[in-house]
């Protein structure tokens, strides 16, 4: 399969609907063209990452370049799937940058001591916050080298 291009997908993992609409309307403005998979709660976020549950038989071969990862999240919430992805071979390189709107220091500390490749707190403002996605698109998806999964 040398020579073929994949696109790459960018998962969200949001519970807020106006959060996940505010997101990909900056990935839009800023012509990220990506396709875009949503998982509304941790469970549908390890389940698309490990093809069980909702995704059962979804070939997890192919990985997103970037998973974008809400902390408050229902059933399972994010420092819970960013803890199992990086207990887990096949994901524990999966670069994951945290969205999220907490404030909090020991959100940030544990994020990092997780293992997140990023640490992005929401700009309550649509211009800052789009051009957070803009930088995040750029470097995420166009400059960053991944590891070979």
């Amino acid at each position: 399969m040398s020579g073929s291009v994949t696109q790459k997908v960018i998962l969200l993992v949001e519970d807020n609907p106006d959060d996940e609409a505010l997101t990909i309307r900056a990935l839009n403005r800023n012509h990220i063209g990506n396709e875009v998979v949503v998982a509304h709660d941790g469970v549908e976020a390890l389940d698309y990452l490990f093809g069980t549950g909702l995704y059962a038989g979804r070939d997890v071969s192919i990985k997103p370049a970037v998973v974008l990862l809400d902390l408050k999240l229902p059933r399972v919430d994010g420092l819970e799937v960013l803890r199992r992805l990086r207990l887990d071979e096949r994901t524990k390189l999966l670069p994951v940058v945290v969205l999220t709107t907490s404030s909090e220091d020991q959100d940030l500390l544990d994020s990092y001591s997780l293992g997140c490749n990023s640490y992005i707190r929401k700009p309550v403002d649509f211009l800052q916050f789009s051009e957070a996605i803009r930088q995040l698109g750029m470097y995420w998806l166009l400059i960053n080298q991944s590891p070979p999964f």
